[in-house]
Parts: C-alpha cells; sequence; structure tokens
C-alpha cells in the first residue's frame, strides 16, 4: 500500500528526531554514517548518534526507523516531468519486446479508449526486437486504420504514425524533410510512417492539445512516481511557458512535494518571454528554480540521429543530423550565457559534442570566464578522446544517465565501431580529469527508479546480471562515486549544492528511507533497493 501525501504535513517549530536508522550522508567528501537526525522546521539541526542526539531535543517528536537505511534524498538531473506524467495518460509500450507484442499493447488501449480522437503514446524501441528495424504506418493499421495513431520512440527522437495520421498531416512524396530532421522512406519515395527528430513537428502539429486539467493530472502523476522511488528534486531538461505556470501555480498552493530545476527550451520566444526578469534562483522555498536553458546539437543513437564525425560503422553514408550549423549554435549559447542563464546542451553523437565544446569556446573568448555559470552538455555520451579533456578546460559539467550505458549495450558498439566506443558511456575518463558528473535517468526514456541508474553506474550490467564482467566495467563507479552523481554532485549542477544534496545542517530535510543497505548489499540487488518513505523539508510526501 502506498500512500501519497500533500507537501506540508509536517512544518512544526517543535521539530522531531528520527532515529534508529543506518543512516548514510557524504561529508566533506567523505562518507559520513549517523544514527539518528534533528530536523526543525524543514531544515536539518544535525545528524549523530542516537542516544546523544535524543537526549539533546527532550522535546522534539520521536519516530523510530526501525532500523532501516536512510540516504539523502536522490536528485535526477536530466528528466522530463511533464513527458513522464504523459505517459501515465497515454499508451505505454515501454520495454515490450516483439512488434507483436507492441501491436496488442496499442490495440488493447486503443479498445479501451473509444472516445479519443487520436491515440497517442510512447516508448517503442525497434532495438528490443527480433526484427531489430523500423516499423511502418501499415503494422499501426492492421490495429487501428479508422482514427489515427502517433507513438514516440522511447528515446523522443522518432516518431511512428498509422496511415490516418498521414492522412491528416498531408504527408506525401512530396513533402520535403524540415531542417534537423527526416521522413524515413521506402524505394518510391513514399513516407514509410517513421519521422525523425524535427520531422515529428509534421505529425505533432496536427494533434489536438491535452486540455490543462490533463495536464494538472499528468502533473501529479509524475510527482507521485518521482516521490515513490526517492527522488526529492528534478533538473527538468526543457520547459515552456505553459509549464512553468502550472508549476508555480502548484507552488504557490502548496502543492509541489518535489523540488523542480526547470531548464527553459531553447533561446526562442518561449526564452524571451520567460528571462524577462533575469534567473530564477529560487521560487518557494527551493522548491523551484528557474536559471538554466535546455539546448539541443544532435539526435539519439538508437534511431542514427547522433551526429557523428564519421560514418556509423553499422550505416554508411549516414552521420546522423546536427540540428544546427555551428554559427546558430554558437548565437544560442551567447545569448543564453550573456543573460546570465547555466545553458545545459543535449549532445549524443561525437560531432554534437565536438560542436557544443567548440560553442562553448567561442562563449568564453567572448565573455570571458564562465566556470561560475557551471555550463553543462546533457549526455556526453559518444566523445572523440581528444575531446574529454576539454570539459574540464572549459569547465562543464557531464550531465551523464548510467542506465544509457546498460539500455544502449546491445546496439552501441554496432553503431559506432571498437574505436569510438571508447569515448563512449566514460565515466571514470571524466571523474579521472575531476569533471563533475550528475547524475539522472532522462525518464521517461529511461525507468523513473533512480536506484536503476545507481545500479548501472556501479556494474554496468542488466537485471539479469549480463554481461557477467560488466561492459566495458572499468569504466564502472564506486558506490560512493554513483551516490555522489545523484545527490551533491547533481545539486552543485543545479547551483544548489549549498541548500541540498546531503544531510548536513542547515540544508533541507530532504531524505528516503530504503528497504536495505545500498553500501553493504550485493551489488547485483541494488536495482531491487525499494523506498519506504520520501521526504522533503522535514514533510513526508510518500509512504509505503
Amino acid at each position: 500500500m502506498a500512500l501519497l501525501l500533500s507537501a506540508c504535513t509536517r512544518q512544526t517549530e517543535t521539530g522531531f528526531v528520527y532515529h534508529n536508522v543506518n543512516g548514510y550522508t557524504l561529508m566533506d567528501g567523505k562518507l559520513h554514517q549517523f544514527e539518528a537526525l534533528a530536523v526543525q522546521s524543514g531544515k536539518i539541526i544535525t545528524t549523530g548518534p542516537a542516544d546523544e542526539i535524543l537526549d539533546a531535543y527532550p522535546d522534539f517528536e520521536r519516530i523510530d526507523g526501525e532500523g532501516n537505511t536512510l540516504l539523502p534524498g536522490l536528485i535526477d538531473a536530466h528528466a522530463h516531468v511533464m513527458g513522464l506524467g504523459i505517459q501515465e495518460l497515454d499508451v505505454n509500450v515501454a520495454g515490450l519486446e516483439s512488434l507483436a507484442g507492441t501491436l496488442q499493447r496499442v490495440e488493447e488501449f486503443a479498445s479501451q479508449q473509444a472516445d479519443r480522437e487520436w491515440i497517442t503514446g510512447r516508448g517503442w524501441n525497434q532495438v528490443l526486437w527480433e526484427e531489430n528495424e523500423f516499423p511502418t504506418a501499415s503494422d499501426l493499421d492492421e490495429i487501428v486504420s479508422d482514427r489515427p495513431v502517433f507513438l514516440t520512440r522511447i528515446d523522443g527522437h522518432a516518431g511512428w504514425a498509422n496511415s490516418k495520421a498521414l492522412e491528416l498531416a498531408g504527408i506525401d512524396r512530396d513533402t520535403e524533410d524540415p531542417n534537423g530532421g527526416r521522413i524515413i522512406r521506402n524505394s518510391n519515395g513514399g513516407a514509410t510512417g517513421i519521422f525523425i527528430d524535427a520531422a515529428m513537428s509534421l505529425i505533432r502539429n496536427v494533434i489536438p492539445e491535452k486540455t490543462g486539467q490533463d495536464y494538472r493530472e499528468a502533473f501529479r502523476l509524475a510527482m507521485g512516481e518521482m516521490s515513490k522511488h526517492g527522488i526529492t528534486s528534478v533538473h527538468d531538461a526543457g520547459i515552456d511557458s505553459q509549464t512553468w505556470q502550472l508549476y508555480t501555480n502548484f507552488a504557490d498552493n502548496d502543492s509541489l512535494i518535489t523540488r523542480i530545476y526547470a531548464m527553459i527550451s531553447g533561446t526562442g520566444s518561449t526564452f524571451d518571454e520567460l528571462s524577462k526578469d533575469g534567473p530564477i534562483e529560487s521560487y518557494a522555498d527551493d522548491m523551484l528554480a528557474l536559471r538554466s536553458v535546455k539546448l539541443y546539437s544532435d539526435g539519439a543513437l538508437g534511431s542514427r540521429g547522433a551526429a557523428m564525425l564519421e560514418d556509423y560503422s553499422d550505416d554508411p553514408g549516414n552521420r546522423g543530423l546536427l540540428f544546427n550549423t555551428q554559427e546558430e549554435m554558437n548565437e544560442m549559447l551567447l545569448k543564453g550565457a550573456s543573460a546570465g542563464y547555466q545553458m545545459n546542451v543535449h549532445a549524443i553523437g561525437d560531432a554534437g559534442n565536438h560542436q557544443v565544446l567548440e560553442g562553448f569556446k567561442y562563449v568564453m573568448n567572448q565573455l570571458g570566464g564562465q566556470c561560475d555559470l557551471r555550463h553543462r552538455i546533457e549526455h556526453a555520451q559518444v566523445v572523440s578522446l581528444e575531446d574529454i579533456p576539454r570539459f574540464q578546460e572549459l569547465c562543464l559539467i557531464a550531465s551523464m544517465q548510467p542506465t544509457h550505458a546498460t539500455s544502449d549495450m546491445n546496439m552501441a558498439e554496432d553503431r559506432v565501431g571498437t574505436e569510438r566506443i571508447q569515448g563512449a558511456y566514460a565515466w571514470q575518463r571524466f571523474l579521472d580529469q575531476e569533471t563533475v558528473i550528475a547524475g539522472g535517468s532522462d525518464f521517461p526514456v529511461e525507468h523513473v527508479n533512480p536506484f536503476y541508474g545507481l545500479y548501472s553506474a556501479v556494474t554496468r550490467k542488466d537485471h539479469e546480471g549480463r554481461p557477467p564482467e560488466g561492459w566495458y566495467s572499468e569504466q564502472a563507479m564506486s558506490r560512493m562515486e554513483a551516490l555522489r552523481a545523484f545527490t551533491i554532485d547533481a545539486a552543485y549542477a543545479g547551483h544548489q549544492e549549498n541548500v541540498m544534496g546531503t544531510l548536513e545542517p542547515g540544508k533541507w530535510a530532504d531524505f528516503i528511507l530504503i528497504d536495505r543497505d545500498f553500501f553493504e548489499v550485493p551489488a547485483s540487488e541494488i536495482w531491487q533497493i525499494e523506498v519506504l518513505e520520501t521526504w522533503v523539508a522535514g514533510e513526508n510526501v510518500y509512504k509505503k
């Protein structure tokens, strides 16, 4: 039985002591253990031996942790909050390992949603299927032909439409590929039903907008999922004005149960509107922040849209897609950075990463030192070995998602070959040069559960323990490095290390109670850890 509790269930001046716990937190770069923590007005007073703290605060309420393990609240440094919530409303085909199974799930959903004008959803991944090739509109037509269907790929960088959707969007063989996108075509030049990156907008532009009630419900569902899995703060990678208004409305009504460090989507009209008053470092007691911008350099590896310096090893003649010229990237970075915003750029392929590095070099030459803004490259997934040291030279944070490595290991080396893979998912190469890694999931691309990410970081294996020795295991993290990435280093990547990320005096009391010891269980069990309670600012927002 899981309980999701409203924010503000416990903001008393009296305070409480949470005792009889196996507590861990990082302090001064070292792992600190404790038996109890004292909380007042939503913040940590102290941690330490249970007897001492109980004696020091005799009037505080006492909560017995029953010997369970207590950790700082986990921070997901790269995710898509509303994407998760919308996925909960739409058909979810993530993880299905066959085309037939995917079509069956869609057919069942469509039959249950007879009144829906469009059937929309997310999560398909042809790499998991025996066919291992893109599906087609005719595949969907076999199960739903009277209504339009549009399903986004698991990575968000490709979409799959049926013939009704193509018809409504006016797609034919004369439809041109948009800048930064591609329509997959058959031998006759006709659209197969697959749209890569910017081409997805050709279909999305004719899908009816969801209602305000839909978005509110999706947001509540997303916060519930995050709290259930121990996420107390999330970096939302690209929001618009409508979403920011939704978040502030929830905050103003004390309905936020997850902290959100939001990134403005792009440097166009949305940025112009949301940046009128400059960066927002804190809103509603650090529940919200809006001081960063999300840009894109390229697509994804699975759909071969990630921009590569040389041809894909398994697709000669294809180097993926750069979404912008170097000059356009330079100017977008300069516009945001000159206004005082942290710039966070999606880059997956080695050409995409190279373009972004060149862009940050340009900004540094134009504006001088940029270290204080803590710019980031989101994913930093496949980076040429010559470019990895430039992260340190340019004061960049590598915002990386450990589950991408274990999800992609069945195809990544096919895509890039044995040489380029040396700079892919290369966590230790970054840590060895003291580049900060902010850990995230990229949900709903990957599962929301951060213990899946911690497991992948430590083992580089799938949940069945494959490969037995770990995939390029020399790049794996220690448990402490992994926890850092999902706590204090993620907080640092959001300029919030002074208020969250560890359980030190004066910081917010964001913590979780879990059912086993992260540092002592066999590594094979890390992904199975379950959250018993989640607390934000001293308030219990989830209880199993």
